[in-house]
């Protein structure tokens, strides 16, 4: 999320009550979470296990819940509880705004679209030129669809993060301002369901297909000509390259990248990084012609423990 003016330090860590260690004019130009800070952002960490992560991330300001030496070029703030904080800031920023209903919200409506009279906009959306939007569709706030797209019925595009800090007494919920941004040309299908970006955006690009029941998690980007079958599962700040084809039912875990040109057969799970252009199976996946022989191995071990009379 960017922040319109850039703020300062010193203005930062009066909102929340803060200590900090830097220049007090010094930039402080977004808000991001760990996986899509940019320089000028200002990044969460509360555990020792992740401080290297944040204090080398592009992130130049460390909201942080130890008192440590500076970085050179960053400014830290001392926080007790920095996820808390970090949710402090993102509300006063970016405050959640109620869906307006049926298509009250939209800012920007491109030219002969055919939007259902059922539809539901929130605030801060656009559509492009002739695009048709079916039925029970609900878009949240801060969604960008482009033309020529096709949004079938009862589809939801822009919930919450499903991002959660753990705490003694439950689970705090981390707070979503980030968009989604959609492509020309897209198709997505029945009963689907695409989060914002937590902080960032969630992205599908131009060409992509997605059939009925799947689900897209916050801050996932999605590259251009996929094509994704029924009940797909995608976590949150996973990156799919070009032309990418996932089967039914294939489960992607987060933070992970499948490059151009994969394809995962029905019912696969996926838990690392995929190469380009080969074809995946099985849970974990692996190459589909490796997966086809241990399945061939295992159809002749019945026989085999029959024959050693084990």
């Amino acid at each position: 999320m960017k922040l319109s003016p850039p703020q300062t330090l010193s203005s930062i860590a009066l909102l929340i009550g803060c200590e900090y260690d830097g220049d007090p004019d010094f930039s402080v130009t977004g808000i991001n979470e760990i996986h899509k800070v940019v320089s000028g952002d200002i990044v969460f960490v509360d555990h020792p296990k992740y401080y290297e992560k944040a204090l080398s991330s592009a992130a130049t300001t460390i909201l942080i819940n130890q008192k440590i030496p500076r970085p050179e070029k960053k400014a830290l703030i001392f926080s007790e509880n920095p996820c808390s904080d970090f949710n402090k800031l993102t509300r006063h920023f970016s405050p959640w705004r109620m869906t307006a209903g049926r298509r009250g919200g939209i800012l920007l409506e491109g030219k002969d679209c055919i939007i259902h009279e059922s539809v539901v906009v929130g605030a801060d959306c656009s559509i492009g030129d002739r695009t048709i939007i079916h039925p029970g569709v609900v878009l949240y706030e801060n969604v960008h669809i482009g033309s020529d797209c096709i949004i079938h019925a009862n589809t939801v595009i822009g919930s919450d993060a499903f991002y959660y800090k753990s705490r003694p007494g439950g689970r705090e919920k981390m707070h979503t301002c980030g968009r989604v941004e959609i492509g020309n040309n897209v198709e997505i299908g029945a009963g689907c369901t695409i989060d914002r970006g937590l902080t960032s955006d969630t992205r599908i690009g131009e060409g992509t297909k997605i059939d009925n029941h799947v689900h897209i998690g916050h801050d996932t980007v999605i590259g251009k000509n996929c094509l994704f079958a029924a009940q797909v599962g995608i976590a949150g700040c996973v990156v799919i390259e070009d032309d990418v084809i996932l089967w039914g039912q294939v489960g992607v875990a987060s933070d992970i990248l499948i490059r151009k040109g994969a394809v995962v057969l029905a019912q696969s799970g996926l838990s690392k990084d995929l190469d380009a252009g080969k074809t995946y199976l099985g849970s974990p996946a692996g190459e589909a012609r490796t997966k086809f022989r241990e399945i061939a191995m295992i159809k002749k071990l019945p026989a085999i423990i029959e024959k050693l009379d084990i």
